[in-house]
């Protein structure tokens, strides 16, 4: 049908792929929880590690795909259904929170290791272009039609980040265009939110040493 936008097309491509991204969610997660056993069984009673799957809905999917089309971020209608959502890095994905920060790097460690093949696309601190979420994206299997995404996060920044992305990165028409408007404010807060995992993690190492 000529008259089908590309819209059209990834939509009904969305749902043929959906069964397949519940099964990468699926193995993803569960070998993940195999990988962090080690580290999750000896968590003392402060310490969290919490580990979540989600698979992008629809119209996320169609909008991820099509903020990806270079300056115009628009499909081109003559192109038809020559858009896939396979391209998408994270159709599906884990995310490891882990509190306090020692727990976040082991984790990182622990699942780097087990996926040293998967790309790295580590999101940096705006500020002092650390690492603040480590990111890696591949196939669970080389028999899958999609990538997915592992995020290892700091549980206090991985917080904030949800409330980030809905309020700002995706907003509400109430508050489109806030991103600019936030952008010192929410530097300032994960400034704070490091300094609060540092001093912790500095009194930590106080306390055992004594």
């Amino acid at each position: 049908m000529a008259d089908r936008r590309p819209e059209d097309w990834l939509r009904e491509e969305y749902f043929a792929l959906l069964p397949h991204a519940r099964r990468v969610v699926q193995s993803l997660e569960t070998r993940v929880r195999h990988e962090l056993l080690p580290l999750t069984v000896q968590l003392k009673t402060f310490e969290r590690i919490v580990i979540t799957s989600r698979i992008k809905d629809c119209e996320s999917a169609i909008d991820t795909l099509r903020r990806a089309q270079g300056e115009s971020k628009v499909f081109d209608e003559s192109r038809g259904g020559a858009y896939t959502l396979t391209d998408l890095r994270d159709l599906a994905g884990v995310r490891v929170l882990a509190f306090p920060r020692t727990r976040w790097l082991e984790a990182n460690d622990l699942l780097r290791a087990a996926f040293p093949a998967w790309e790295s696309r580590p999101m940096p601190d705006p500020v002092s272009g650390t690492t603040l979420v480590h990111k890696y994206n591949g196939y669970c299997s080389p028999t899958d039609q999609i990538r997915a995404e592992l995020q290892i996060s700091p549980m206090l920044i991985g917080q904030f980040l949800d409330i980030e992305h809905s309020a700002i990165y995706k907003p509400s028409v109430e508050l489109e265009g806030a991103k600019p408007l936030m952008r010192v404010s929410t530097n300032t807060v994960f400034s704070a939110l490091q300094a609060f995992d540092a001093e912790l993690e500095r009194l930590i190492q106080q306390r055992n040493s004594t």
